[in-house]
């Protein structure tokens, strides 16, 4: 039988590249989205096709339990429970700080940082009585020493994700294995969205290989820690940002 892979958040991006990845490598896999259902939708389709796994494509509000809990009741009904889980979900509401407000702090808190903590909470058990499991959060550099004031609620989840990361592998031992990547600056549509050509020039200078990641680069970590070959890689952050530098 397949493992089954959830990744949050993968109807693009990132987590769409993470989802075919796996799926790639004979893993089922479900898709999770909240508003881009088309995009989800044409993903499943494709991966069934392509692939021959099992694949679903589900609704659902990370940051909300009941939410979380039907998505879960779903996959232990029609696919016997998510033995890979890939925090990828989140949100960044930039803007300047004079224009912040609590209210979409606390819901970048809420995406980012707790629904991270709603998955694996209800992913936990499973892991457990199956005696093996692997919990994966996409953190970010932001969340590390790459600081933007714009922003800071993004800084800050991403940071609170990798001090999660800590304590669920202390919860989830000795048969799960917890890790967090930290992207840095990655080429998705949403990411380069809004920068200008001469922001991203003087960003590329700071990155040592001399070019913007991509998303591949990041589900080929993901493929890596969720394979045997990386059974003793367990409570680490793995920085993937081509050697970024502050100047």
């Amino acid at each position: 039988m397949n493992k089954v892979a959830l990744i949050t958040g993968s109807s693009k991006g990132i987590g769409k590249e993470i989802a075919i990845c796996l799926a790639r490598n004979n893993i089922d896999v479900v898709i999770n989205y909240l508003k881009s259902e088309k995009d989800a939708i044409d993903l499943k389709e494709y991966i069934i096709k392509t692939y021959k796994v099992n694949c679903l494509a589900i609704k659902c509000d990370v940051s909300n339990e009941i939410d979380v809990d039907n998505m879960f009741n779903r996959i232990e009904k029609e696919m016997g429970g998510v033995d890979i889980l890939v925090n990828n979900a989140g949100i960044d509401l930039s803007n300047m700080f004079s224009q912040k407000d609590a209210e979409n702090f606390r819901k970048t808190l809420d995406v980012n940082l707790i629904g991270a903590f709603n998955t694996s909470k209800r992913a936990y058990k499973h892991m457990i009585d199956s005696k093996w499991g692997r919990v994966i959060n996409i953190s970010s550099t932001n969340g590390i020493n790459t600081y933007y004031p714009m922003c800071l609620e993004y800084d800050a989840s991403k940071a609170g994700l990798i001090s999660l990361t800590h304590n669920l592998s202390i919860q989830f031992a000795p048969y799960a294995t917890v890790n967090a990547i930290a992207p840095g600056l990655i080429g998705t549509e949403n990411e380069l969205e809004g920068y200008t050509k001469e922001f991203l020039e003087e960003e590329t200078k700071k990155i040592l290989v001399n070019r913007i990641g991509t998303a591949s680069d990041v589900a080929n970590l993901v493929e890596f820690l969720v394979s045997d070959k990386a059974s003793f890689i367990n409570n680490t952050v793995i920085r993937i940002d081509g050697g970024q530098y502050n100047s």
